[in-house]
């Protein structure tokens, strides 16, 4: 038995992880900022605010866990939120969660980052590994905010090598219960489409995450994976498994209609977004199958399947 912390135990992640860390055994101490409306039978649940230095501190001292699993961020901003917001969150929340670590000799962290850290980028290679260069863009908060995090834990892998680093890059999550920003498009009547981008998209399937999660906690292996499914799947093959179409428009008029949009409030999103649809971040899943030990039971095309079997 491991005494674990989670941090985040109430989101999407948390919500499956934490009883399947109980389900293996283990000591769970679930935490995130109130109490949950269904609290999981053999956790034991605290409020702890991530972006609230003191309650983390406080949190860690008192409840001495070996390892944390620091799950709290913002992926998707609801209405009303704010960068400074999100900041406060995905980095200072991590800056303040590792500090406690450092404090109270937790063991091992493991953290949630994304591979848009990698960021969308025109010299994105086909296949992104974990050796090559995070440049999470600063118009993106979530990718900018990802590659500040791991900016953070390399540093600490060279000042504080005692506290072992188990980093999860995770492609697009889909799942019984998923309904994301890449999910939204999908809803359009025609799916939309920059000239001359195949824009390939690799996912993962829910309980495979969590699966990798689980062995991050008590498995010996340490670094840096990438988590994805096998293969990818491109924008024309998603329209075509969801019987639609395509609508393919050249790169600056779609900047053009998003500027207009945004300033009119008919959108959410700048010109700067097509980017987002344009240079995907592929991720290679090598490093998880051969040192982690670890093959998604799903590959991307299985994991998409299954999502649209779910909606149909």
């Amino acid at each position: 038995m491991t005494r674990v912390l989670v941090t985040g135990a109430s989101g999407f992640l948390g919500s499956s992880v934490v009883p399947g860390l109980v389900a293996d055994g283990h000591e769970v101490v679930a935490t995130d900022v109130r109490m949950p409306s269904a609290p999981v039978s053999g956790a034991r649940h605290e409020v702890m605010d991530v972006t609230d230095a003191t309650a983390v501190d406080r949190v860690v001292g008192e409840c001495r866990p070996e390892v944390v699993v620091h799950l709290a961020s913002i992926v998707t901003p609801g209405k009303g939120s704010t960068r400074e917001r999100e900041y406060a969150v995905d980095v200072q929340g991590t800056k303040h969660v590792l500090d406690a670590c450092l404090a109270h000799g937790v063991r091992r962290v493991v953290v949630s980052s994304s591979g848009a850290a990698y960021g969308y980028h025109p010299d994105n290679p086909e296949w992104l590994t974990e050796d090559h260069p995070l440049r999470g863009n600063p118009e993106f908060a979530y990718a900018d905010h990802k590659r500040q995090v791991e900016e953070m834990l390399a540093g600490l892998r060279e000042s504080a090598p005692r506290l072992e680093q188990v980093v999860l890059r995770i492609g697009t999550i889909l799942g019984e219960r998923v309904d994301n920003q890449i999910t939204a498009l999908w809803g359009w009547p025609r799916l939309l489409k920059v000239s001359g981008a195949p824009s390939p998209f690799v996912f993962i399937w829910d309980t495979d995450v969590v699966a990798v999660i689980r062995r991050a906690v008590s498995s010996e292996v340490t670094g840096v994976f990438n988590v994805a499914g096998d293969g990818v799947v491109t924008v024309d093959e998603i329209a075509a498994a969801l019987g639609k179409r395509t609508i393919s428009v050249p790169e600056r008029v779609l900047k053009v209609a998003l500027a207009v949009g945004k300033r009119l409030g008919a959108v959410p999103y700048g010109p700067e977004q097509t980017a987002f649809l344009r240079y995907r971040p592929v991720l290679s899943n090598e490093r998880l199958k051969t040192v982690f030990g670890c093959l998604p039971e799903r590959t991307s095309r299985e994991a998409f399947e299954a999502w649209v079997a779910r909606t149909s």
